[in-house]
């Protein structure tokens, strides 16, 4: 298992919408991904823990956790390679570690928790509650929100992840995103 959580080298840009569940993260990377005629690597817990509700009506589990580590990075590794100068991650490891911490009393899976902290990005782009709460089959925290928010914040700080808080309309976290990833493709440029 250990061998399928690491990242792929790449030279592009790796940016990571980051945050509690319905604050705009996958509406914002299909935008940033249409802006720079990129691709965006999809929420892989989403479609897995959808069809596990889907089948069974049950939610995660901490069994769940490590196959959705192991979905995601797969999928952001497949995704790289496709990647036109920024690649754009709604979500990645670290954030199914939050998870992980906040549902079961603290607890990550060694496994996970190495890669979580040892895959590396250029940004992580924390998104704000201030968008309306819109419930589904799997989200459940609607009260939580700024707790969880506190949560996600805290955990970049401790890992000492460069991030953004994005705040505002889409248009305006849209500007706020695209400010900050056109000078990281740049300064990415003078590097290579």
């Amino acid at each position: 298992m250990e061998k399928n959580l690491g990242q792929t080298p790449s030279s592009c840009v790796k940016v990571v919408l980051f945050g509690p569940e319905s604050t705009g993260k996958t509406s914002l990377s299909k935008q940033l991904a249409r802006y720079y005629d990129s691709v965006w690597v999809p929420e892989f817990a989403r479609a897995y823990l959808q069809e596990k509700w889907n089948n069974t009506k049950t939610t995660c589990t901490a069994e769940d956790l490590l196959p959705i580590a192991e979905g995601q990075i797969n999928n952001e590794n497949r995704l790289v390679s496709k990647a036109n100068k920024v690649l754009i991650c709604d979500t990645d490891l670290l954030e199914t570690k939050v998870y992980s911490e906040a549902y079961y009393i603290g607890s990550c899976d060694p496994i996970l928790e190495k890669f979580a902290l040892k895959n590396t990005y250029d940004m992580y782009f924390l998104t704000y509650i201030d968008v309306p709460w819109e419930a589904d089959d799997l989200r459940d925290k609607p009260t939580e929100r700024k707790e969880m928010y506190d949560f996600f914040e805290n955990t970049l700080i401790k890992y000492n992840r460069p991030y953004t808080v994005l705040k505002g309309s889409p248009k305006e976290r849209l500007r706020q995103a695209t400010q900050i990833i056109d000078d990281l493709i740049l300064k990415n440029a003078s590097i290579y």
